[in-house]
């Protein structure tokens, strides 16, 4: 039986893709965990792995086409045996699309997500259909099913990664940890509904004269980054808490710490540690002594962390990304430091994996090097907090009566009031402040 190659969901919140190059062609024999081709999503360039053996039949979507719609047929494999010929044509005329409307993920949620779905999906799987009592059919692998029944859950409140929505084994065991759940009684695919912009393109327009400005069309990553922040200031209740710290005990010991680290085989330091290491290391430990404020939203529960996976705003051309240090409790601050650095540059290329820049507990957003003393962020789903830093600056203190000079920073931790009232907040940045003026709290 021909089956159909599906444009992959590689992110959360992707519905389109742009399929640059094909790294197999047609008449090619395919095996499972190959790499066929190279997509590019709003956040990175990725690879897609075939997940049957089989001959690569016929591409339906040409290398160097954008916007693909996520479940889109790009390619027909024929399986093991099957005449290649004729599996192309039956292939071809399968459709596309299911019936109704694909459910997609809610473009809020940035991480936490199952899986990506499945590259290939078998040409017989039927499309969802709506039912008479108005709620659509839940598709589910006959193995999910079981697992789900043996766990106690119900498969129609777990998020599907499979082809078209099908919950699979992987959703299953995710959603045992609380991953991959939806919210009670919340429709199959259920999403924000689109924000309507207070004014249309053609009324920002007419603002301004003609030829007075040039056009630059959003790419995939502008339009993200815009819907998620919007949603996340529309649906989301923050507050803000501000803290001043003092610095000059860290930078005392980040020279005297950068002073004996190791050279390496070309007499280069093996790591070199930033302000923002600090930070990090700081959030998460914070995170650690305050639990209670570790945590996520969900309607039908709050999720509580075990570990610290702290995101780090990147600058990239274009927008930003927010690649996550796991487990940043148990890392020295050297691991951090040169994480860091590798997610930076990798992410200016676009080169990121979805797992590397999904989910987290919490992030920090450092604009200390432009100069900014203070602002406030826009907390990221599915994070309940995020920590603002300013730049640390001479600034007049009062010490035991007296006036003194001491390199301060200021920091705003952005708060969702519905999973972290303004007294644990207070509590948090509270611990984060300690550990930022005790360095040797960090590595004791």
């Amino acid at each position: 039986m021909p089956i159909n190659i599906l444009m992959p969901a590689l992110s959360p919140t992707m519905e389109k893709g742009n399929l640059s190059k094909w790294l197999k062609k047609e008449g090619d024999k395919v095996q499972s965990g190959d790499v066929i081709a190279e997509i590019e999503t709003d956040k990175a360039t990725m690879e897609v792995e075939a997940i049957e053996d089989g001959t690569l039949a016929k591409i339906v979507v040409p290398e160097g086409t954008a916007d693909v719609a996520v479940n889109d047929v790009i390619a027909v494999l024929a399986s093991e045996g099957e005449d290649v010929k004729a599996a192309a044509s039956a292939g071809a005329v399968a459709p596309a699309k299911p019936a109704a409307e694909t459910p997609k993920p809610a473009s809020t949620s940035a991480a936490s997500a199952p899986a990506p779905a499945p590259v290939a999906a078998p040409a017989s799987v039927p499309a969802p259909t709506p039912q008479a009592n108005g709620h659509a059919r839940v598709f589910a692998s006959p193995l999910a099913r079981r697992l789900a029944k043996d766990a106690g859950i119900d498969v129609a409140n777990i998020a599907g990664s499979g082809p078209r929505g099908r919950v699979v084994a992987r959703d299953v065991e995710g959603a045992k940890s609380g991953k991959g759940l939806k919210a009670p009684g919340a429709a199959p695919g259920a999403a924000l509904p689109a924000i309507a912009p207070a004014l249309s393109d053609q009324q920002v327009r007419a603002l301004f004269p003609e030829g007075s400005y040039e056009v630059v069309p959003h790419d995939g990553m502008r339009r993200t980054i815009a819907q998620r922040l919007t949603a996340s200031t529309q649906t989301i209740p923050h507050f803000y808490l501000t803290i001043d710290c003092n610095l000059d005990a860290l930078l005392k010991a980040r020279e005297d710490i950068n002073a004996a680290a190791p050279k390496d085989k070309d007499g280069k330091p093996t790591y070199k540690l930033s302000v923002n290491d600090f930070v990090v290391k700081a959030l998460a430990l914070a995170l650690q002594r305050v639990p209670d404020a570790n945590v996520s939203w969900t309607e039908g529960g709050m999720l509580k962390h075990r570990h610290s996976d702290i995101g780090v705003a990147v600058a990239m051309p274009g927008g930003l990304i927010t690649p996550i240090v796991r487990e940043a409790e148990n890392k020295p601050l050297s691991a951090i430091s040169n994480q860091m650095k590798d997610f930076a540059a990798r992410a200016r290329a676009r080169k990121l994996k979805p797992e590397e820049y999904q989910g987290g507990t919490s992030a920090v957003s450092n604009l200390g090097m432009y100069g900014i003393k203070d602002f406030t962020a826009v907390i990221n789903p599915p994070h309940a907090t995020i920590l603002a830093v300013g730049a640390g600056e001479e600034r007049a203190i009062v010490r035991g009566g007296k006036i003194e000079a001491a390199t301060m920073m200021s920091v705003t931790l952005s708060c969702d009031h519905r999973a972290v009232d303004g007294a644990l907040g207070a509590e948090l940045i509270g611990a984060f402040k300690r550990l930022i003026e005790n360095p040797v709290l960090m590595v004791v």
